[in-house]
């Protein structure tokens, strides 16, 4: 049903948001791999919690599902997927491969990475060489990936596998043990793809129109952070897509909404209560994440610990359409470890307390302890409503 207004309040943007995202509503069918499809791409990130990002972001939408399954989706040998460069690393539909030559385009006419190679011709022919030889390759069984200094310190071989994957020579299309399994694009891309040249307008066009559906309603500066467009090149791409201009309320700036998005304002759906990553795409670009979701959040992990708020790497807690608090997790043996939670609503310890006993099943603990509560006072009511769950 299409609706006569074009202003959304703050809760409409909420619910059209969060169903754009698959966290709220029936479960969808398909699996990690539609999943991919519909939010466009997951974030990668080697930092490993509960999980990895990429899971989580899985289990956010489909509950306890097997982690075998989720890595088989985006790296089996079944899966429609590669690896590339949008707001950040992240796992990509396979048939938007073409919608990133304006990035690949770039990188060529840049000329290098950020990394310097002492025979730039000399590294790449020999990666081409082997990869076309053997098949392939992880940067370890190219050469190694580093030098053996600190973690950025990396070899020419694997600085030269990277510049020939910037530029589209090279794509990752699947992992082994999370390392990057390098191949040649000509040999792993389907033809009708890799033989694409888009112009930067098509390619933005193509991005802004999916940016748009995985974000439900947004504004030119969410549509361009989410798959890394200029903001430019989207105002310009605009105009040749079907997205709506719509006022949300308390907005500065105007918003965009994709075709059928504000149909979920019709109907009746069901929310989630999750822990959810900080990289999850629902809020990892965070000035999005406070202005939708009132939202002030930002990750620890490279913080000095004597100066973190709320943990090292402390994951919002979505309960239906608001976010009630934030845990910072941990495994210690079989338990799960709230090593900080912080509570921001009245109700939040019996959502946390869910959110909780749902995380700790799903990767095999089978307890949880909470170490520090914030306000402290609410410690032990924060344990009562964990009792409860565990009984």
């Amino acid at each position: 049903m299409a609706r006569e207004s074009s202003v959304l309040t703050l809760e409409e943007a909420q619910r059209v948001g969060l169903h754009a995202q698959l966290l709220s509503g029936p479960r969808m069918s398909g699996g990690p791999a539609r999943m991919v499809r519909t939010l466009g791409g997951v974030q990668l990130d080697t930092i490993s919690v509960l999980a990895r990002s990429h899971e989580l972001v899985a289990y956010a939408r489909f509950g306890p599902i097997d982690r075998k399954a989720i890595e088989r989706s985006y790296w089996g040998p079944k899966s429609e997927t590669f690896e590339y460069w949008s707001h950040a690393a992240c796992v990509l539909p396979l048939e938007e491969w073409p919608a990133y030559e304006f990035k690949r385009r770039a990188w060529r006419e840049k000329g290098r990475r950020w990394h310097r190679l002492e025979d730039m011709v000399k590294s790449c022919g020999e990666v081409r060489d082997r990869l076309r030889a053997e098949g392939p390759l992880t940067a370890r069984q190219l050469g190694g990936a580093k030098q053996g200094g600190v973690w950025w310190d990396w070899s020419e071989i694997k600085i030269a596998a990277e510049w020939l994957l910037d530029i589209g020579e090279l794509v990752c299309r699947e992992r082994r043990g999370f390392q990057r399994v390098y191949d040649l694009a000509e040999r792993a891309i389907p033809d009708h793809l890799v033989g694409a040249e888009w112009t930067d307008e098509e390619c933005a066009v193509r991005l802004v129109t999916a940016a748009g559906r995985s974000l439900g309603v947004a504004t030119v500066a969410d549509i361009a952070a989410y798959n890394g467009v200029p903001q430019a090149l989207v105002r310009q791409a605009l105009g040749s897509t079907e997205l709506t201009k719509v006022e949300v309320k308390g907005w500065q700036q105007p918003a965009f909404a994709s075709p059928g998005a504000l149909d979920v304002l019709d109907r009746r759906v069901k929310g989630r209560t999750v822990l959810v990553s900080p990289f999850d795409s629902l809020i990892w670009f965070r000035p999005r994440a406070e202005r939708l979701f009132g939202l002030r959040h930002r990750l620890e992990a490279y913080v000095p610990r004597d100066k973190r708020i709320h943990g090292y790497f402390a994951m919002p807690v979505l309960a239906g359409s608001k976010f009630v608090g934030l845990v910072d997790p941990g495994r210690r043996g079989d338990t799960l470890v709230a090593k900080q939670v912080t509570l921001q609503t009245a109700d939040s310890p019996r959502h946390v307390a869910s959110a909780l006993t749902e995380a700790a099943h799903w990767v095999g603990s089978t307890n949880v302890v909470v170490e520090r509560v914030e306000p402290a006072a609410r410690k032990p009511e924060m344990e009562d409503f964990l009792r409860r769950g565990s009984a």
